[in-house]
């Protein structure tokens, strides 16, 4: 005698039960693989769907309760709501299946399903409605001394099942009545208190009535520690057990309109369901359809069961720290920086703990222009940190991690502005192992607690339409109409999606192996786009983990409008790089609306220019490749720094400020020379232990810098005068170029301040700036560098005053450079005295070497050609008499002297937006 036979004397008259035609019984000695066939089995609406008949799936549950099983046995009903939310292509597609902690049964329900299972199998199919199980479910249970839960409704809604049940079910063992709030729904440890609270009360059957999807989410992530072996996500039931709703007659759910019937009894509540969700749910139906478990079928390599679950397995606890770069790890870390010296210490802290549980190892890429962010790493030895040799890209940057990082599990990447909360890393590797994803990112949490939206859906016309006439208005509108999911749900529990901000993302080392590298045209954004893509055209998965909460800044690429212009046009390349022209080009009409739209905001009165010109998309940030590293091992070729320092004691500290981190990598031998100094400027220069200093008794710069260079260990050479400030970048700037091979000279740029000196003064400036052959030379801006071939031109410094001068005229125009940097700011004399004065000198010192009659000449002539009106034509006339006033008396030569107006002490704690030099050193 069958299960279900030995049940018919508690079962309730049928026509109050379930329909009173014949079923055949499933017997409990039916072999589990045999139910799971694939001829049992069909795909409606993307959706794997058992095909049973009732006393098939009555004794399916009673079995799994009555005997248990590996896993806990959750039964979901197929109706076009189910379809609506787990259907193909739908936010919670593959949730249910693509899980280890419970087995799914979705039954066959919904008229449209049942009609279409039909013509799959050309055979019919009952209807396996909740509302029809659970009162034979209810029956069996009390026969066999199961004890039943009831999770859902309201506890008015209980008390009335509570007076039924008095009536109709004495002898039903109900394990308890549990009525959450919303809220508590969405509150992991509230969850996760309620699961707990479930499994002390010994529950065997627990019917779920939260709604769809919610109920089959919660026991998606909650269900297994409930402790009851079948769960029932019944939606409704409740009502229908309390007598509160009354369900159709017969011959109207024969004729498939139980829909309507319910939809007249609650219209306001289920109007939205089946007349606007219901036709789309429909339509997906009809396309997505078909025999056998396609969802199944297409999982590959990426399926679960092809996973190395070992990974995951328990381990005592490790001690923290990160491991070795050649050890193959649980995971690889990789990180992109660019100026990142503060975040990413706060980072590497973050993540530390979690090394307790699980091997990493930590792999930087340093796209930074400065040395700051490798020094910050300098005590940090169990840190892989590398120079890019360049601001590469974000793209690029990743490519270059990946392939120092060796052997891994897996490969997170992270944005080094990120702060990992304990236990993230391993909740993405569980979702990892789980789903069988190909990537899994994290719930991305602001400075503030709150959830930033990260999650994205497809770039699509429609979608950026929405974008650009809403923008972040009216957030719950449908999804075809906003590319950034805003739903609040969305965030609440781990599903499948397009593509994610790529702030964090797991990737499957064979995802890595097979996906290739980033595509580095992006530079910046929709690289993340790109790749995620690229990893679901391989039939693989991307899915989002709410567990793993990772605090995000959003500082990291920092803000601008030519930064939001190039997330505007790397759109458009996206969408051209996998549609067709066409589409390309509706997608930029709409790219360009919302540029439009926006274009009287400040931020963005700029990138709607850019949209509609592609000539300007060349001038856009991209990825810039430094010549060849002398030492890759810290990112900055080899160079030495001289300065020749005369009584600086007032300025040096501020120079040698900018320069001490570069001398601290020991990669640039920084030396100054002292010579004749009698204000004390050894004693400064003894707070800098990595400055080397020779002392030299007599005045003499010339005699500085040969000493110096007979001192100095590596090529090429910078001279620099004692009160110039220049920013590292471009002193990094400055080797590369010499060392490439190909210059042999080469200055920074410079720029004149004047805003303390006189009237004629700043005319003077403002005439000289605009005269080209004064700009385009080596003197003038107080540095200069020498390749090592370019100095063994000339030798040792001859005994000249003006040393630049000299150098620059042993080198022709495309052997030496004025190299595009941060420009040296040049602080002028304050006074006509003064300027006259320098001016003196100046001239003093190029005729003491070559004369003045031709360099006058070209002055002249270009002077001339630069007059455009009114008032160029009074700084020209201003430049004229003070270059005559300076060359009516010579300058006394040999003698090293300087203005001192402009010469004031600097404080060099407080830096500068740009570096800083003080005096005219020639004119």
């Amino acid at each position: 005698m069958t299960l279900t036979g030995s049940l018919r004397s508690f079962v309730q008259p049928a026509a109050l039960l379930r329909p009173a035609r014949q079923r055949p019984v499933l017997t409990r000695e039916t072999d589990l693989a045999t139910q799971r066939s694939a001829g049992d089995w069909v795909t409606l609406g993307g959706i794997p769907v058992r095909l049973l008949d009732f006393d098939e799936a009555l004794n399916s549950i009673v079995d799994r309760a009555t005997n248990g099983g590996t896993l806990p046995l959750a039964i979901a009903s197929a109706n076009l709501d189910h379809v609506k939310h787990f259907g193909e292509g739908n936010r919670w597609a593959g949730t249910l299946e693509r899980q280890s902690t419970v087995e799914w049964l979705t039954l066959l329900d919904g008229a449209p399903l049942v009609s279409e299972a039909r013509r799959i199998t050309r055979r019919p199919w009952p209807r396996l409605a909740g509302s029809d199980l659970i009162w034979p479910v209810l029956d069996a249970a009390g026969a066999a001394g199961l004890r039943v839960g009831f999770l859902g409704g309201t506890a008015d809604t209980h008390a009335l099942i509570r007076e039924k049940f008095a009536t109709l079910h004495p002898d039903l063992a109900v394990a308890g009545w549990w009525a959450p709030e919303r809220s508590s729904l969405t509150d992991p440890q509230a969850s996760l208190a309620l699961a707990a609270e479930i499994s002390a009360s010994g529950t065997d059957i627990l019917v779920v009535c939260l709604g769809k999807p919610r109920q089959e989410l919660w026991i998606s992530e909650f269900g297994h520690l409930t402790g009851a072996s079948v769960m029932l996500a019944f939606g409704a039931v409740v009502d229908f057990l309390a007598g509160r709703v009354r369900r159709a007659p017969t011959p109207v759910r024969d004729l498939g309109l139980e829909w309507a019937w319910r939809l007249a009894l609650e219209p306001r509540r289920l109007a939205n369901r089946y007349l606007v969700d219901g036709p789309e749910a429909y339509l997906k139906l009809r396309r997505f359809s078909g025999a056998g478990r396609i969802l199944g079928d297409t999982l590959g390599v990426y399926g679960p069961k092809n996973l190395q679950k070992q990974n995951l397995r328990s381990r005592p606890e490790r001690e923290e720290g990160f491991s070795p770069r050649e050890e193959r790890t649980d995971v690889a870390v990789l990180v992109v920086t660019y100026n990142s010296e503060n975040d990413l210490p706060l980072l590497l802290d973050s993540l530390k703990p979690e090394t307790r549980e699980q091997s990493i190892k930590v792999i930087v890429a340093d796209n930074s222009p400065t040395p700051a962010t490798l020094l910050a790493l300098r005590h940090r030895t169990d840190v892989h940190a590398f120079p890019t040799g360049g601001n590469l890209g974000y793209a690029a940057g990743i490519n270059a991690a990946m392939k120092r990082a060796g052997a891994a599990d897996s490969y997170l990447v992270l944005n080094p502005d990120i702060r990992v909360e304990p236990g993230s890393v391993r909740a993405l590797r569980e979702r990892m192992t789980s789903s069988g994803a190909g990537a899994v990112v994290p719930l991305l949490v602001d400075h503030d607690g709150s959830v930033y939206p990260s999650l994205r859906r497809e770039p699509s016309v429609s979608r950026a339409l929405g974008d650009a006439v809403m923008g972040s208005m009216l957030p719950g509108r449908p999804a075809w109409l906003s590319e950034m999911d805003f739903d609040t749900e969305s965030y609440q529990h781990p599903h499948q999606v397009d593509w994610a901000t790529g702030a964090a993302i797991l990737i499957r080392p064979e995802i890595v192996e097979q996906v290739g590298d980033w595509d580095e045209s992006f530079f910046l954004y929709s690289e993340e786009t790109d790749y995620l893509h690229r990893i679901r055209e391989l039939g693989a998965t991307v899915w989002f983990e709410p567990r793993a909460r990772l605090h995000h800044s959003r500082g990291g690429s920092g803000a601008s409008p030519i930064l939001d212009a190039l997330m505007a046009t790397n759109r458009i390349r996206y969408v051209r790089k996998y549609h067709p022209v066409n589409y390309a080009r509706a997608f930029r009409a709409a790219v360009v609306l919302s540029a439009l739209l926006r274009a009287p905001l400040a931020h963005h009165k700029n990138i709607l220019a850019v949209v509609r010109s592609e000539k300007c998309w060349d001038e856009l940030p991209h990825g810039f490749l430094h010549a060849e590293e002398a030492t890759p091992a810290m990112g900055l070729p080899r160079g030495s720094i001289i300065i020749p320092a005369h009584n600086e004691a007032s300025v040096i500290a501020r120079t040698l400020s900018h320069l001490v981190e570069l001398a601290a990598l020991e990669q640039v031998h920084v030396i100054v020379a002292c010579n004749g100094c009698t204000d004390g400027t050894e004693d400064v220069l003894a707070a800098f232990p990595d400055i080397s200093v020779i002392s030299i008794a007599e005045s003499s710069k010339t005699e500085a810098l040969n000493a110096a260079d007979a001192l100095a260990r590596y090529w090429p050479r910078l001279y620099l005068d004692a009160d110039i400030e220049i920013d590292e970048s471009a002193v990094r700037m400055l080797l590369r170029a010499l060392n490439g091979g190909g210059l042999l000279a080469a200055r920074p740029a410079s720029r004149y301040v004047t805003d303390d000196a006189s009237f004629f003064v700043r005319a003077y400036y403002r005439a000289r700036s605009r005269i080209p052959a004064l700009n385009n030379c080596l003197w003038g801006g107080g540095v200069y560098g020498l390749s090592e071939i370019g100095h063994a031109r000339m030798g040792q410094f001859p005994l000249v005053t003006a040393d630049d001068y000299f150098v620059d005229r042993l080198f022709g125009q495309k052997e030496k450079q004025v190299l595009p940097t941060e420009p040296v700011l040049v602080r002028t004399p304050l006074t006509v005295k003064a300027l006259v004065g320098t001016l003196r000198r100046v001239y003093g010192g190029v005729k003491e070497q070559t004369g003045l009659a031709k360099s006058a000449h070209i002055t002249v002539s270009q002077l001339l050609a630069s007059v455009r009106g009114p008032l160029s034509t009074f700084d020209a006339c201003v430049y004229a008499a003070f270059a005559i006033a300076g060359r009516i008396r010579r300058a006394k030569p040999l003698r090293w002297e300087r203005d001192e107006s402009s010469r004031r002490p600097g404080d060099p704690s407080q830096g500068s937006a740009a570096p800083v030099k003080r005096g005219l050193r020639h004119g």
